[in-house]
């Protein structure tokens, strides 16, 4: 009876265990689709991964290594085994780093949390208090007309050469944000979040990063187009959205420009003029931060050329570059359009407090160091390509 008692459970779990086996089936490929075929924004990527895991120490991995090869666990002591591993179970349950309070402090502030961004480089006093922040403003607040002052030298026009009528254009120059001004240039505006107008802004500066250029013999095109003044309003987007604008813009110069090999984002950013001005020479320079988004597959590549220039402003205008920093994950863009290109920068250039005359200087500097960047880079492939 005990035998076919238990023949007949065998035989009646059967279906039961026959629709598991199925539905986890089911699950797996849709899962594998999700994470495959999914829109990029949502799947999982190896930077995402990356990400997840960049907080848990090597010795972790070294010992889960050491599982198979003993010899791997000779070079770790049985009780640093036994903290390291703890700690990184308590951090991957809590999300609390032990030996970091502001993991801690990030999820209980609001607000707080901004203060947990990587420094990628640590320019002249650069740390977690002054970094840039990615604002939002009403649209309405930016468009508002405001009064400016600023006069363009006459005869610094006449004389700038004419050179980046002929040159090839492999440099493209746009401002996402680009009615972003200067408090100095508006007379009666104290308020950082109002410093934005249709004519005096960073579009002037990015105008001067090409004639820079140009005398350096590099070719650039600047976008002109009022990304937040007309394309916005025309979309019925908000602020936010500027880079959705931008987007089109910088794919649309790509796509018609086979020639362009770089595409650099000009803004200027909103903290005090004391952190992002430089005396260098007896003159006052618009300091220079590069904001790389590390939500898109270009990152490292970007991340190479930021690195590269910052060194060299480091070397030849010590105390210009701020620093490079990564931009992601929540209540950030993290792309930038930099998925475009593997050679795309944001540039932050000075903030709210300098003047136009600032940040020529600083754009002078970076069209110095890049056209040695650049002509060393053009050296080294037509070399390869005369073997």
């Amino acid at each position: 009876m005990s035998f076919h008692y238990k023949q007949q459970q065998y035989k009646n779990g059967m279906p039961k265990k026959l629709g598991v086996f199925l539905v986890s089936l089911v699950i797996v490929f849709v899962l594998i689709g999700f994470m495959t075929a999914g829109n990029s924004t949502y799947r999982l990527s190896s930077n995402t991964i990356t990400k997840w895991t960049n907080d848990i120490e090597s010795s972790v991995f070294l010992r889960l290594l050491g599982m198979e090869n003993r010899a791997l666990l000779l070079v770790h002591e049985e009780d640093d085994q036994f903290t390291s591993l703890s700690s990184t179970l308590f951090h991957l349950i809590t999300s609390i780093k032990p030996n970091d309070f502001r993991s801690l402090l990030g999820n209980e502030l609001p607000g707080f949390s901004i203060f947990d961004t990587e420094i990628l480089i640590a320019g002249e006093g650069t740390d977690y208090t002054n970094l840039p922040v990615e604002s939002s403003f009403p649209l309405e607040d930016v468009l508002e007309d405001r009064e400016a002052v600023y006069e363009e030298e006459e005869a610094e026009e006449e004389d700038s050469p004419k050179q980046s009528e002929t040159l090839e254009n492999v440099v493209f120059i746009y401002n996402t944000h680009n009615r972003e001004s200067f408090l100095p240039h508006l007379p009666g505006i104290s308020d950082p979040d109002s410093a934005h107008h249709g004519e005096v802004n960073i579009t002037m500066v990015s105008k001067r990063l090409q004639q820079a250029l140009a005398e350096k013999g590099i070719g650039a095109i600047v976008d002109e187009t009022d990304i937040v003044g007309e394309v916005l309003v025309e979309k019925d987007w908000e602020y936010w959205q500027s880079y959705h604008a931008s987007r089109e813009v910088v794919s649309a110069a790509l796509s018609q420009n086979k020639n362009i090999k770089f595409t650099f984002d000009l803004h200027r950013d909103a903290i005090a003029r004391e952190q992002t001005t430089k005396n260098i020479g007896g003159e006052d320079y618009a300091r220079v931060m590069f904001v790389i988004g590390s939500d898109n597959p270009d990152f490292k590549k970007n991340t190479e050329l930021a690195k590269k220039l910052h060194e060299a402003l480091e070397t030849d205008y010590p105390g210009l570059s701020r620093g490079v920093i990564p931009q992601g994950g929540a209540g950030n863009n993290g792309v930038y359009n930099q998925d475009l290109s593997e050679n795309a920068l944001l540039l932050e250039i000075g903030g709210t407090g300098n003047t136009l005359e600032e940040a020529y200087r600083t754009v002078e500097a970076i069209a110095d160091v890049f056209s040695d960047y650049y002509w060393d880079a053009e050296a080294v492939q037509g070399k390869e390509g005369g073997n």
